[in-house]
């Protein structure tokens, strides 16, 4: 049982990396009331905020994204390896 639900964990990491990506790509190309960007910013903006109060932008350069990066991968690992535990 703990060996899906670490695949299932790992398969929502993959997926959430993907969207971060994708967002910050079209930060650069869609304007911001774009109905797309809007959907991927409703789903990456709730976690980078807090993010972007304790690193602050270098310049026109915004990091918190490869912050939150790392964090998903680094929790969805430990997470994965403690669901892979489990009996």
């Amino acid at each position: 049982m703990g060996f899906y639900l670490a695949q299932f964990v790992q398969i929502v990491v993959q997926i959430y990396i993907v969207v971060i990506v994708v967002d910050v790509i079209l930060s650069y190309i869609l304007p911001p009331y774009n109905r797309f960007r809007e959907i991927l910013d409703s789903l990456v903006n709730p976690l980078l905020t807090p993010i972007r109060r304790v690193v602050p932008p270098i310049g026109m350069l915004d990091l918190s994204p490869l912050v939150l990066l790392l964090l998903v991968q680094l929790v969805g690992s430990l997470l994965s390896t403690v669901l892979f535990l489990i009996p």
